[in-house]
């Protein structure tokens, strides 16, 4: 009798695995994405801003979803190429929505590559700052990886840009939009990742899972999300097959643009594990890839701020331009 139970029990767990609706009906799996058209539109020219040293910027915005999104824009004050300027979508890191400002963060990192001659372009995700639309989470929700690919169109539209020549750069949160981009057929030549989520979903729940309830706070407000989701899905042990379609990491089988993966070796927010184990899944199908790992160094590479500003700008010029 207890051995029947047992295989009755054993039976209903495997019906109910295979009840889990198709993964693909999430619309934040790759497969949905890929099946979505991103048209972005004409940019606007919202606000001008004090001119950096060689370039000139504004707070401009765009459309995504409905959505009016805003961003930063630097154009180069050289003369214009004649095909215009070569461009880099600025995918930026986790930023509490309600404190994000367009003009306040990345300013060091976006000046890098605005004064040597790109069109930089930073948008700043749906609910964020002034943008319109409700906040969510990169990991749980399609809205941002939306609102980055919408962001590639439209900067394409741009007269002075180069709509052959655009990459794009992302930190932490914005590694891992970058990589979706990519993935999704973006159309971007190159892409540097620094400290970036680029791990499988499988790794990314095990990592925050493993984290002490201080380390974890920041994560912490995107819980009951996903609990709706493990509740439609099931959780990573229960349903791989479901985490592993939101993974870009999945769909990387054959080769994909450039990428150059930086990350501090001391970076308790990110593991540098990430980097180094898409830098290894990338060489095993032949993509062109760079990994600099950098000692003493945190998840901002503040330490080793200038060499990885250098060698991402040396990585663009011999991809776009």
């Amino acid at each position: 009798m207890k051995w029947l139970l047992f295989v009755l029990a054993l039976s209903s767990v495997v019906v109910a695995a295979r009840d889990f609706p198709d993964p693909s009906t999430s619309p934040n799996s790759i497969v949905a994405l890929q099946a979505r058209a991103y048209v972005g539109s004409a940019i606007t020219l919202e606000r001008r801003l004090k001119d950096g040293i060689n370039y000139r910027q504004w707070v401009a915005s765009y459309q995504s979803d409905g959505l009016k999104i805003l961003a930063l824009l630097t154009i180069p004050k050289a003369k214009m190429p004649k095909k215009g300027f070569p461009v880099i979508v600025f995918n930026h890191g986790y930023i509490p929505p309600e404190q994000y400002r367009t003009t306040e963060k990345y300013v060091a990192y976006q000046a890098g590559f605005a004064k040597n001659g790109y069109i930089v372009f930073k948008p700043d995700y749906r609910g964020h700052g002034f943008s319109q639309g409700k906040p969510s989470s990169a990991y749980s929700a399609p809205d941002y990886t939306i609102d980055v690919m919408n962001a590639v169109s439209s900067i394409k539209k741009l007269p002075q840009a180069n709509a052959a020549r655009v990459g794009l750069w992302g930190h932490s949160m914005g590694g891992y939009l970058s990589l979706r981009a990519l993935v999704l057929g973006s159309g971007a030549k190159a892409a540097v990742i620094w400290g970036g989520v680029v791990a499988s979903h499988l790794d990314i729940i095990k990592f925050w899972n493993s984290r002490s309830t201080a380390e974890n706070s920041r994560f912490r407000r995107y819980a009951k999300e996903r609990e709706v989701i493990y509740k439609k899905f099931g959780s990573p042990t229960e349903n791989p097959a479901f985490w592993n379609a939101l993974s870009a990491n999945t769909f990387i089988t054959a080769p994909i643009a450039p990428i150059q993966l930086h990350h501090g070796i001391s970076d308790t927010v990110v593991p540098v594990a990430f980097s180094r184990t898409l830098s290894s899944q990338l060489r095993s199908v032949g993509s062109p890839v760079e990994m600099y790992a950098y000692p003493r160094t945190d998840h901002n590479l503040s330490q080793s701020f200038n060499t990885a500003m250098r060698r991402s700008v040396v990585f663009f010029d011999r991809y776009l331009k």
